[in-house]
């Protein structure tokens, strides 16, 4: 039985079917949330969402009993786990929050497409190195917030009257939405000179700091694609390998018959 069901897990057409039922559970989750088709189809999207579910929930529970606890030393598999436990949860008044986060099963693709588990995986190794530029575009928030504060809090109140509001306004010079009309000007006309600052303040943030993030991600997501291509040619050697074992088994036997026939034939002369 346990052969039978691992064979069953680990058949290509297994996952292809779970994708596809991903996907048919992302169209219905999203007609779910139209009033007009929930009045008049919403018991058929209800009962192909339980059925839905409880392939998931079989599916985990099979993978579970073949892998054992090697299935929770698996991030991916231990994500799955977590999302379908969540959907699982009672649909009462105080679960309701929970509820709706059953939309993550939609995220299971990740764990079925490798392009977009090594973009995750990409941005997860990205992270540590992001940690560190978090911190230097914070630090250079906080200088020029604080610049902001005492240059300009005075003449204009409702952009820079105290810390909280300068870093707010400031975020959104960074995003150069309306900076110019919202921010640069009203503060020029008691402070001319204000758009060198606010230009500095764009030059180091948006144009410098936020591409760092960029090339820290870029490159671990290169990384990683190294690293998965590395990986798939450790596999396909393994399996030219395991192809090639018998044949060579083969060739060294005939081998050693064919060093054996020529020993026999080299000896007959010496013994007439």
């Amino acid at each position: 039985m346990l052969a039978w069901l691992t064979t069953v897990v680990n058949d290509p057409r297994t996952e292809r079917v779970i994708m596809s039922l991903i996907v048919v559970n992302a169209v219905i989750l999203g007609l779910e949330t139209s009033k007009t088709i929930m009045a008049s189809y919403g018991w058929l999207l209800e009962i192909l969402d339980h059925i839905i579910l409880a392939v998931f929930v079989v599916e985990i529970a099979a993978r579970v009993i073949v892998h054992r606890l090697a299935f929770f030393r698996d991030p991916w598999s231990v994500f799955d786990f977590i999302v379908i436990g969540i959907a699982l949860v009672p649909a009462t008044e105080t679960f309701s929050v929970l509820r709706s986060l059953r939309v993550l099963r939609v995220l299971r693709l990740i764990t079925g497409v490798p392009t977009l588990r090594r973009v995750v995986a990409g941005l997860l190794a990205a992270l540590p190195g992001m940690g560190s530029i978090v911190f230097l575009i914070g630090l250079i928030y906080y200088v020029f917030a604080i610049m902001a504060t005492k240059l300009f809090g005075e003449d204009n109140p409702n952009l820079f009257g105290t810390l909280g509001d300068s870093l707010f306004t400031l975020f959104t010079v960074m995003t150069l939405e309306g900076w110019v009309d919202g921010v640069t000007k009203p503060v020029m006309e008691t402070h001319p000179w204000a758009w060198i600052f606010f230009i500095v303040f764009i030059v180091f943030t948006t144009f410098m700091v936020l591409n760092l993030f960029i090339g820290v991600v870029v490159n671990a997501m290169q990384a990683e694609a190294v690293k998965a291509e590395a990986e798939e040619r450790e596999v396909e050697r393994v399996i030219i390998h395991e192809e090639a074992a018998p044949i060579l088994a083969e060739v060294k036997r005939l081998s050693s018959e064919l060093a054996a026939l020529r020993k026999d034939l080299a000896a007959k002369p010496a013994g007439g």
